[in-house]
C-alpha cells in the first residue's frame, strides 16, 4: 500500500497550481529603437521594484533574433512591444511606448483583463 501512496503523492505534486503560473513581461526590442531607449530611460530601472515587476519580471528579446518559445496572438511587428505571458501564452499586449504616464495605466489594464493579481508584498 505504501508504494501506491507514494505514487499518488508524486502525481499530485506534478499538477499545475494557479499560484505557480510562469508569468512574465516580454519586451520585443531592436537596435536603434528610439522608443525602446526612452522606455529604458524612464521605466527599466523602476520596473523590477514595482508590484507589476514582481508579478511579471521583465524578459527581453531582439525582434530580429531568435523568437522566444511563446504562443503569440499575432506576430510582433513594432518595437517596443510589451507582451504579458502566462504559462507560455500571450495574455496581453502593449504595442509601442506611449510615455511613462500612459504605460502604467495600460499595464494595469492588461493585468486586470488577464485576471492576474499583482504581488503587493514588496
Amino acid at each position: 500500500m505504501k508504494p501506491l501512496r507514494t505514487l499518488a503523492l508524486a502525481a499530485l505534486t506534478c499538477l499545475p497550481l494557479p499560484g505557480w503560473a510562469d508569468t512574465y513581461l516580454l519586451m520585443a526590442e531592436e537596435d536603434g529603437c528610439y522608443w525602446c531607449a526612452k522606455w529604458n530611460e524612464d521605466i527599466a530601472h523602476i520596473y523590477p521594484k514595482t508590484a507589476e515587476g514582481r508579478t511579471a519580471p521583465l524578459q527581453r528579446y531582439d525582434l530580429h533574433g531568435e523568437t522566444p518559445d511563446v504562443v503569440f496572438v499575432q506576430r510582433v511587428h513594432f518595437t517596443p512591444t510589451f507582451i504579458l505571458v502566462e504559462d507560455g501564452a500571450e495574455v496581453g499586449r502593449i504595442e509601442g511606448y506611449p510615455g511613462e504616464d500612459f504605460f502604467w495605466g495600460l499595464l494595469t489594464m492588461m493585468f486586470e483583463r488577464a485576471n492576474i493579481p499583482l504581488d503587493k508584498t514588496g
